[in-house]
């Protein structure tokens, strides 16, 4: 049996690689991947692009690509997912899609991106206009273990545990909410630039946001800095500067084991498998209604409190044991057994429930309710599903 590959979500310049640009509220296969499906081994994408890495670590690619993003060298969106010829034979292992730019981790330890460079997200700060080809970012001396691309910055976390942060997107944020004050380098840095705070802490893994950072450790302990807009950094601070450890206390005091960042909500879980998430909700990104403790519904509590209630990360049981999570902008997906479970904004149909109604709630994505979920991925607006399916099914 040979998996297939599902796509569906929003798709207005191809990055669902159906050979279309029409939104598609059900998952559909793809005919035409021009690498095997089973050695599809990473799915992600950013704000309208897409990205498959394959087992031999080559880089498949479609999408948006006006500012190069695909790394193809030209500026034509790209319907079927393509090989970026460009970093053949480099052994891709990561790629992170930001909005409208893309950051690749190779095998030797070293990172290119591509893209639009208008904040400085490319950490190449001598390229003015769009990059057409992954470029490597030469001033990240140390290995690189780990990468994350928010909406306009980047983050990398290296072999000895820190954490490099490049691009301008916060800056305006951090200015509002620090009036007069010098703020930290790594926040107006055009190219990579320790993030500060985290002295003493080994980093494994990063997340990045519209206009958050997040940091997990080596011990299970999360760190997030940046705008604290929506209660996402469990801080009373508008915009935390430098990063601020998230007590454990709301995580039932266990270790954090994985982290997901959507644009203004997180998705945490601890090692023993149990899902937290927090930050913003209108959406249902969360994947909870908001209870006030006395059991009443959220409509009748007040608006301060369920802000409240949402500016703690609270577990969802229905998720807990999840063997995958993947974040886009405000929605998410998960796999629980044998199902791919999704949730939060719909308006492209990227919940893949036939509708455009947000869904606050996680629930199974029925047309893939045959298939075994492999792997799955998402983009700011649109999902992608590896399914086994079983072989009748091949052929409808």
């Amino acid at each position: 049996m040979e998996p297939l590959l599902f796509a569906w979500g929003a798709n207005s310049y191809g990055q669902l690689g159906l050979g279309h640009k029409e939104d598609v509220l059900v998952p559909q296969s793809l005919k035409d991947v021009s690498c095997k499906c089973q050695d599809i081994k990473s799915i992600t994408g950013g704000g309208g692009h897409s990205a498959l890495i394959t087992g031999a670590g080559e880089l498949f690619v479609c999408g948006h690509n006006r500012h190069g993003q695909l790394g193809l060298n030209h500026t034509d969106d790209v319907l079927h997912f393509t090989l970026c010829t460009a970093v053949s034979g480099f052994g891709v292992k990561q790629v992170a899609c930001g909005w409208d730019f893309t950051i690749i981790l190779v095998g030797s330890g070293e990172v290119l991106s591509c893209g639009s460079n208008s904040f400085g997200q490319l950490g190449v700060p001598q390229i003015s206009g769009p990059c057409l080809i992954p470029q490597k970012i030469e001033s990240l001396k140390e290995k690189v273990v780990d990468v994350a691309a928010g909406l306009r910055h980047a983050l990398a976390a290296t072999e000895s545990g820190l954490v490099l942060q490049w691009g301008t997107g916060m800056v305006a944020q951090a200015k509002r909410a620090n009036p007069g004050k010098t703020l930290p380098l790594f926040l107006t840095a055009k190219e990579p630039c320790e993030v500060t705070g985290l002295e003493d802490i080994k980093v494994k893994t990063v997340a990045a946001s519209s206009c958050h950072s997040v940091s997990l450790t080596d011990e299970g302990y999360l760190y997030a800095w940046g705008s604290n807009k929506h209660g996402q950094l469990v801080s009373k601070e508008v915009f935390l500067a430098e990063p601020k450890k998230i007590e454990t206390r709301f995580f039932s005091h266990e270790k954090i084991g994985a982290v997901w960042s959507g644009w203004t909500h997180l998705v945490a879980q601890t090692e023993t498998g149990k899902v937290f998430t927090w930050g913003r909700a209108d959406y249902g990104q969360l994947g909870r209604h908001a209870m006030v403790p006395d059991g009443q519904e959220a409509c009748t509590a007040s608006e301060q409190h369920l802000e409240l209630l949402c500016n703690i990360p609270v577990s969802v049981p229905c998720l807990n044991g999840a063997s995958q999570i993947a974040c886009g902008s405000e929605h998410n997906l998960a796999v629980v057994g044998d199902r791919c479970l999704s949730w939060g904004w719909n308006e492209h149909g990227m919940c893949g429930d036939g509708t455009e109604a947000n869904v606050h709630v996680p629930k199974a994505v029925k047309a893939l309710s045959y298939a075994k979920q492999i792997l799955i991925g998402c983009g700011a607006g649109h999902s992608m599903a590896l399914c086994q399916t079983p072989h009748q099914t091949q052929h409808t």
